[in-house]
């Protein structure tokens, strides 16, 4: 597996990512997205913006990068960016398929991505993102999986999909929604001739959506590579508008409540990577204080009580508009 080059590295971030989803297209849910970006959002502001964020992602130890069709033009400025430095080999990149970006690259679209996890989805996107990753992309995953998606049905698709495995491509999935933990467990049973489809699994987890935690630890125990993304719940969790519980916490570390949210999700024993969102490099310099932040036992029983119904949760996310 590709995230084995994660095991032998030594710096203290190299188990927090960077996930392109702020960064790719011009909107997009996060909260704070106007101050963030401003006013220019043309392809060549954002991709310069891409390539200044993985600069420095690399050189603050970051070795694990996240991108998917529906995110705008992400992959192509992760590739953009590789192709500039040939010689970076101790990277993993990840990518998704599943969802079609549909915007035009608008921030007031009325649809922004279209989701369709049918074998044709997969070999059209799967031709699209080896024409800009070529050989570069190690970790290709179904985006958001639900318990309805036919994506853990469709023998046809799970076979194509071991195929690319065989060839040396990790396939995983991520999961979204309510049920994510009947996603994971669903995803855990898929086989192709007696062999687990699957080594890894992202999903959503922060202080305020723990319920996917059981269901994650038991993918760890089962060997997939557990991948966290929206630590910082699409921005509910930052400084203006995190609860006064996290910002109480944050004030007496001397660092941010980003920092704090993400790691109290790095303490997680199954958590193999943990994603910064962020879209400025201040963002990503203060999310990555994460891993030095200590966490003492009245502190995580605090942030504990901040856990929402997971409905309620993502009706709340599902309600963010697009910026």
């Amino acid at each position: 597996m590709p995230f084995a080059r994660l095991a032998t590295a030594t710096t203290p971030t190299c188990h927090i990512g960077l996930g392109l989803a702020a960064v790719g297209r011009p909107g997009y849910i996060n909260l704070g997205r106007d101050q963030d970006l401003g006013e220019d959002r043309s392809v060549e502001a954002l991709r310069a913006r891409t390539h200044e964020l993985l600069d420095a992602a690399y050189a603050q130890g970051v070795r694990y990068f996240d991108a998917a069709r529906s995110y705008g033009r992400s992959e192509e400025f992760l590739a953009g960016w590789l192709a500039e430095r040939p010689g970076l080999d101790d990277i993993v990149v990840g990518s998704k398929w599943g969802y079609t970006y549909t915007a035009g690259w608008s921030t007031d679209a009325d649809t922004h991505e279209v989701k369709d996890h049918s074998l044709a989805t997969y070999e059209r996107q799967r031709a699209e993102s080896g024409a800009l990753l070529g050989d570069r992309l190690d970790l290709y995953q179904i985006h958001s999986v639900t318990p309805d998606s036919p994506a853990l049905t469709d023998k046809e698709l799970h076979a194509r999909l071991a195929e690319a495995a065989a060839d040396g491509l990790t396939v995983g999935f991520s999961t979204s929604g309510p049920a994510q933990a009947d996603a994971i467990r669903a995803a855990l049973a898929v086989t192709v001739d007696g062999e687990p489809l699957f080594r890894t699994v992202q999903s959503t987890y922060n202080a305020l959506e723990t319920s996917a935690g059981p269901a994650l630890a038991e993918a760890h125990d089962a060997g997939l590579t557990v991948i966290v993304k929206e630590g910082m719940a699409n921005g509910r969790l930052a400084g203006p508008h995190a609860p006064a519980v996290l910002r109480e916490i944050a004030e007496r570390t001397g660092l941010g409540c980003d920092a704090v949210a993400l790691a109290l999700v790095l303490r997680r024993p199954w958590a193999g990577v943990v994603l910064s969102g962020a879209a400025t490099t201040a963002q990503l310099a203060s999310n990555l204080h994460a891993a030095v932040v200590d966490l003492d036992d009245d502190q995580l029983a605090r942030l504990a009580t901040l856990a929402e119904d997971p409905r309620a949760y993502w009706e709340r996310r599902g309600q963010l508009p697009w910026h």
